[in-house]
């Protein structure tokens, strides 16, 4: 028997079909494999027939152009060879093959068509919409079951009028499709009121930097419509980037390419209410039982599986309401008509020379390409044919993508296209159900999108020099003042402890800003706890080794002291952090000044210890007995209680209080503690820098006093160290805005504690850990040596 045999070698997806060097599992497209097991089912559905073909067989081979052209034509090439694509890269002679199903993308069909051209092979394309193949100069053996490009932008013009969409933007992607696409569209709306916003494309290898261009012109535009001609595969990594670009109120015009990927809808609920005309769908009997019967092990012209693919995809089993796998249904049965049509011709009224017919056991393409002109059908209540340039019946779904009550997007139909209308009814080709359309937002009311917009609340109106009146700008309104009407002429000024929102469209409260515990509060809450913990670190060594001599000589019970002192330096960093209360800004001033009074109290104490310790080993000085223990304890009281007193009296007079600042930053309010009394504020920074200041210069005395081991110079230089921060900060605390005026205080309460820490017991623990061998009374009083 004789067998018709074609192979398609279509897009079916950019991925694996069938064995070739571009599958693998991880890219596996499900959708389009069902478009090629669709393929199969009509194959067989076809050979059981007794009314169609009968007798005899079709016969069928899929290839895969991973979506290139250039793979694309090695498999079609591959096909003429009678070759399998694996193997053939050499002519090896002509293979029984009658027509093609393909292609998917217009640039790969371009090339296949113009492959087969010479051959005179019949090409039957299921998605490949270019205008530019209805050309029947170029492409004469070209047919499709999609409707050509030129009714897809007829519908969508008729769309933007139907709407008042006069301003538009246009994206597509670097493919004949595109470009084909837009040059279609500027001829309809050349004559109307619409204009061109922009056109932008999406460049052939994703490039971030040429996307963000294009979204940063999206951004900028008025235009709020915007009409995308390209495929889901260029569409996708667009559509990541522009949702981290917080672009809002875009109304989507979606071509048939992308207008039903479930994919994107998957991916992108921002795209809900996007609309846009989408291939007629139609009916497959038994396609859902079908695709579950597949077995990749079962079946050797399937590729080789590894076990690890998963099917249960929903583009996979979406057979619903099928669109694309409808097409390649149709065109399957396209050529088996057209087939049949052949084989019954009679003759003596064939269409050939001498009115012959074809002789059916030498079946030549062109003879199959006849009868696909003239091929006429009906299938799932449609009426199938080709018009002359081999475009079938123009028709179109208006899909709307709307969110159910899941959260999932619904690609629901609110109207269609018919294309195939006569003249004198031109301009009823569209139809739409509007009540039933959802906008962007779950919106009922459309977009408007026009030359100049009217301006919204907050902006106001300014006419552009030289142009139409209806051409306008709209300024936002300045900082603190709003418009809340719309096409407002001026803008109102805002309360004083109120600014304008983002919009400008109302006064809020100003926002507060105080040093709360975001990176630079928890960082200075990180160095405070820090230090504290060194310090009691620091205190563990000493109680440790308290015994030795090096912990001994140096007075140890005024070490422990300062170290808790320093402690508590450290920890009242922590007060300065979060919302100032009454109580907290009480309590921040208070604290520092008492913690700091007593660590450079009994600094002074050991300073004093330390000058008459060495002054004492003169004959007849007995001044030691005025620096016993007791002594030293009524000094750091005494120095101490007067700090306290100074803090007591501040408290009652005038204690710090919180306070809203609105007029350093007019868009925030600067929560702060006011000081209160100035007086107090800086009688507390000039007591502590008296006793530091006496601390100084006793020690600065006492720093060339004998002994290895002379602490005075350690205190010389820690009260310079902490007079050098203090000074530093006070141009410092004056000069900074906002929170940073309690960072700088932290900063300074940090610096000076790591300072008097670092300074006095840096090198006491020193010696202690790393050199005990010094740790000696000779050694520390000098005794001993040479």
């Amino acid at each position: 028997m004789p067998k018709a045999s074609f192979w398609p070698p279509p897009a079916l997806h950019p991925y694996g079909i069938a064995p070739s060097p571009c599958f693998s599992p991880r890219r596996f497209d499900a959708r389009a494999f069902r478009w090629a097991l669709t393929l199969r089912l009509a194959v067989e559905e076809i050979n059981l027939r007794e009314d169609l073909l009968p007798n005899h067989t079709l016969g069928y081979k899929i290839f895969d152009s991973c979506f290139t052209p250039v793979t694309a034509q090695r498999a079609v090439l591959a096909a003429l060879n009678g070759q399998d694509v694996a193997y053939s890269s050499m002519c090896s002679g002509a293979g029984p093959l009658l027509a093609v199903i393909g292609e998917s993308g217009s640039s790969q069909t371009i090339v296949l068509s113009r492959t087969l051209q010479p051959f005179r092979i019949p090409m039957i394309s299921y998605f490949s919409t270019c205008s530019c193949l209805s050309d029947r100069r170029q492409f004469p053996t070209f047919f499709r079951v999609v409707p050509n490009d030129d009714y897809q932008v007829k519908a969508i013009a008729q769309l933007l009028r139907k709407f008042g969409w006069t301003w538009i933007g246009v994206v597509t992607e670097d493919h004949d499709y595109g470009r084909f696409a837009l040059q279609g569209l500027k001829r309809e709306i050349e004559n109307t009121d619409i204009c061109l916003a922009y056109h932008e494309m999406i460049p052939k290898d994703f490039k971030r930097e040429r996307v963000l261009e294009i979204l940063k012109v999206m951004k900028r535009s008025t235009a709020r419509v915007v009409v995308v001609f390209s495929g889901e595969g260029e569409f996708y990594p667009f559509l990541k980037e522009f949702m981290t670009q917080n672009i809002t109120g875009i109304q989507w015009i979606a071509s048939e390419a992308w207008v039903t990927a479930a994919v994107l809808a998957e991916s992108f609920s921002f795209l809900a209410g996007t609309i846009g005309f989408a291939i007629r769908q139609g009916h497959i009997p038994g396609l859902g039982d079908y695709l579950t019967t597949v077995d990749p092990w079962k079946n050797s012209h399937l590729p080789p599986c590894s076990g690890q693919e998963k099917l249960q995809h929903s583009a996979y089993f979406k057979t619903s309401s099928p669109r694309v796998a409808y097409n390649v249904y149709k065109a399957v049965y396209a050529i088996a008509h057209a087939l049949h049509n052949l084989i019954v011709c009679k003759p003596g009224s064939g269409p050939f020379d001498h009115l012959s017919c074809a002789n059916i056991s030498n079946v030549y393409p062109w003879q199959l390409q006849h009868y696909l002109q003239e091929v006429s059908f009906s299938i799932s209540g449609e009426n199938m044919s080709f018009d002359e340039n081999g475009d079938s019946i123009p028709s179109y779904d208006l899909i709307n993508w709307q969110t159910d009550p899941g959260g999932e997007i619904q690609f629901v139909k609110v109207g269609l296209y018919d294309g195939s209308k006569p003249a004198k009814e031109a301009g009823k080709e569209l139809v739409i159900q509007e009540k039933s359309i959802m906008w962007p937002g779950n919106e009922s009311k459309v977009v408007g999108s026009l030359c100049s917009e009217s301006c919204a609340p907050g902006f106001r109106k300014a006419v552009r020099q030289g142009e139409p009146l209806c051409c306008f700008d709209c300024v936002p309104c300045d900082s603190g003042k709003i418009s809340n009407e719309t096409d407002s002429i001026d803008c109102m000024p805002c309360p004083e402890d109120y600014w304008s929102n983002a919009a400008g469209t109302r006064c809020i409260p100003k926002a507060v800003e105080f040093l709360t515990h975001d990176a630079m509060g928890i960082a200075l809450t990180v160095i405070a706890v820090v230090g504290a913990c060194l310090t009691v670190a620091v205190l563990v060594v000493f109680l440790y080794h308290r015994n030795t001599p090096i912990v001994r000589i140096n007075n140890s019970e005024l070490s422990f002291l300062i170290l808790f002192a320093l402690t508590l330096c450290f920890l009242c960093a922590l007060v300065f952090i979060g919302e100032p209360t009454s109580w907290s800004c009480m309590l921040r001033h208070t604290a520092f000044s008492i913690t700091f009074s007593l660590c450079i109290s009994c600094i002074l104490g050991k300073t004093l210890v330390v000058l008459a310790a060495f002054t004492a080993t003169r004959p007849g000085n007995n001044v030691m007995k005025w620096l016993g223990p007791k002594q030293q304890r009524v000094i750091i009281f005494s120095c101490t209680i007067v700090q306290v007193m100074i803090g007591a009296a501040w408290l009652i007079t005038s204690p710090p209080f919180p306070s809203r600042n609105t007029q350093y930053q007019r868009t925030k309010i600067i929560l702060e503690c006011r000081v209160g009394s100035f007086v107090a504020f800086w009688c507390v920074l000039g007591y502590i820098g008296f006793l530091a200041g006496v601390c100084f210069i006793l020690a600065f005395l006492a720093r060339k006093l004998p002994g290895n081991f002379n602490e005075a110079k350690y205190i010389t230089f820690s009260m310079l160290i902490f007079c050098a921060v203090w000074l530093a900060f006070v141009p410092a605390y004056v000069s900074s805005p906002g929170k940073f005026t309690t960072a700088v205080e932290i900063f300074a309460i940090l610096a000076s504690s790591f300072g008097l820490l670092l300074c006095l017991y840096a090198p006491k623990c020193y010696i202690i850990l790393l050199k005990p061998e010094r740790n000696t009374k000779q050694h520390l009083t000098g005794k001993g040596m040479k």
